[in-house]
C-alpha cells in the first residue's frame, strides 16, 4: 500500500478500535512520552448531508465525538479526533498522528499499524458490499426486456 497523507492516515485511525490499535502497536516500540495539550473530552458536532450527493446541504443531525491534542518528548504535535466517547481512543490517535509526523519513525510506525488498519477496513468493507449486493433485486418490465425480443 503507498504511502498516504495526514488526513488519510488520521482517518484509518478513527476507524480503528483501541483493541485494534494496541494489537498493533505490541510489535513497534513504545510510543514516546507527551503532554496533554487539549482534553480528551467529548462533544457534539453537526452532520451535515446532501440529497443524492449534489443537492442543497441540510443538517442531518448531532453526533458525540471524543478529541485529544498532546505534545510528546520530541516536540512533535498530534491531534486524535474519533466518534464516539472513547477518550483512551482518541489519545492514543493523537499520539500516534505526532509520530508519524516524525520522518525517521514514520515507515515503522506506518507499516506496522495504518496499513493492517486499512487492509482490515477495506476487508470489512468489501464484505459488507457483498452482503448487501447478495441482496439486489432486479426488476424487468416489458420495456427492458423489448430489446431481447426479435
Amino acid at each position: 500500500m503507498p504511502d498516504m497523507s495526514r488526513a488519510a492516515w488520521l482517518g484509518v485511525l478513527a476507524r480503528a478500535t483501541c483493541a485494534e490499535l494496541a494489537a498493533c502497536l505490541a510489535a513497534v516500540p513504545p510510543l514516546a512520552g507527551f503532554v496533554r495539550l487539549r482534553g480528551p473530552e467529548i462533544g457534539m458536532s453537526m452532520v451535515r448531508g446532501r440529497i443524492g450527493g449534489g443537492g442543497p446541504p441540510f443538517n442531518l443531525g448531532e453526533m458525540t465525538i471524543a478529541r485529544c491534542s498532546i505534545r510528546d518528548e520530541a516536540g512533535r504535535i498530534g491531534h486524535g479526533y474519533a466518534a464516539g466517547r472513547d477518550r483512551d481512543l482518541v489519545e492514543l490517535i493523537a499520539r500516534l498522528d505526532a509520530v508519524l509526523q516524525d520522518e525517521a519513525l514514520h515507515p515503522l510506525y506506518h507499516e506496522a499499524v495504518v496499513v493492517p488498519l486499512a487492509a482490515a477496513q477495506t476487508a470489512r468493507r468489501a464484505a459488507a458490499e457483498a452482503r448487501a449486493a447478495a441482496t439486489e433485486v432486479r426488476f424487468f418490465t416489458l420495456s427492458t426486456m423489448r430489446g431481447d425480443l426479435p
